[in-house]
């Protein structure tokens, strides 16, 4: 199977799951890793996910806005603060409907996905986001309509 250059370059991208519920954190982990294609670290709070994104320079933030301690909007008033990371793009995972999107894209959220989301057309829609390519096909075609 021959592959784009734009296709095997996505294999080097790196994203960053800052989330603090386990089992959503590694659902969508392995999606991003196994359907995307793409290197993933994680945190479990805002505060590790700052110090993982100093550490790291991901390419992408996929990033919780209800955590304890350092909540996602301190996050990210803290991710523009720092010089070498303001220009990180941010997909925002998150169960709270009512946040402005404006004051989201001033902080750099390129885009928002409600929780729950599809974990099957969740590597599509970042990518979609991002203005990156899926590095695998996915099991169910049909799902990226969605």
């Amino acid at each position: 199977m021959k592959l784009s250059m734009a296709a095997m370059d996505t294999s080097s991208k790196r994203i960053l799951i800052i989330e603090d519920e386990d089992h959503i954190r590694e659902v969508v982990q392995i999606c991003l890793q196994e359907l995307g294609g793409w290197q993933v670290f994680e945190a479990a709070s805002g505060r590790e996910g700052l110090a993982r994104v100093l550490e790291q320079l991901p390419d992408a933030i996929v990033l919780d806005l209800m955590m304890p301690g350092m909540d996602g909007f301190e996050f990210l008033k803290q991710l523009n603060c720092q010089p070498t990371t303001p220009t990180i793009p941010v997909v925002v995972l998150t169960a709270k409907l009512n946040v402005q999107q404006s004051q989201l894209a001033q902080l750099g959220v390129v885009k928002t996905i409600a929780k729950p989301f599809n974990p099957l057309a969740l590597p599509h829609q970042i990518a979609d986001a991002l203005g990156w390519e899926v590095f695998t096909q996915s099991p169910f075609p049909e799902i990226e309509s969605i």
